[in-house]
């Protein structure tokens, strides 16, 4: 009987002589069983040349198809957060959720005009952008005497929007321009 601790086929040294892969314990082939080795996966000719995981060649790493839905969650808790501040609804969740919406909405609409940096950069120039849209709304609202926390999330809203729609309509009318051009 084999350990977990047993070091065979895992570091390459066999002190069996026998091949990794081929016999193991008892001397039982792995592939009987429909135990894919390591070594099957590096035989396994891949006609496209891509890199993705063992039996879906040339697609993404797994990882990267949560990142829509890593996104999507972020979009409903966003959207939670402010339906709750403006609703008015006294629940433990809606201090969280009223921030989290503070802080993502105008880094997404800055973000999103920001297009040409590389990621971290993007991530955090949009982050300093956002506190600073979240302080100039909020530093404007008391100096005209009309703050209120459903104001407050409608002003950064409107304004996280705008940016958005603005980076938008800049990158569409590059486009056209381009293509009239040519």
């Amino acid at each position: 009987m084999q350990s977990f601790s047993d070091p065979v086929g895992l570091d390459g040294s066999n002190p069996g002589g026998s091949r990794p892969g081929t016999s193991g314990p008892g001397g039982h082939d792995p592939g009987e069983f429909g135990i894919d080795t390591i070594d099957d996966h590096l035989a396994a000719d891949d006609p496209s040349g891509g890199t993705g995981p063992p039996g879906r060649p040339g697609r993404r790493p797994p990882a990267a198809d949560s990142l829509p839905v890593v996104a999507g969650a972020a979009v409903a808790m966003a959207g939670v957060g402010a339906a709750l501040a403006l609703a008015d609804i006294g629940s433990p969740l809606r201090a969280p959720f009223t921030l989290f919406f503070l802080l993502t909405a105008p880094a997404c609409g800055i973000a999103a005009a920001l297009r040409g940096l590389d990621p971290l950069s993007r991530a955090v120039v949009a982050g300093g952008g956002a506190l600073a849209v979240d302080l100039l709304t909020a530093q404007t609202m008391l100096a005209l005497h009309s703050w209120s926390v459903r104001g407050g999330v409608v002003a950064v809203g409107a304004v996280s929007l705008l940016f958005f729609l603005l980076a938008h309509g800049w990158r569409h009318r590059g486009r056209s321009a381009r293509s009239r051009t040519s």
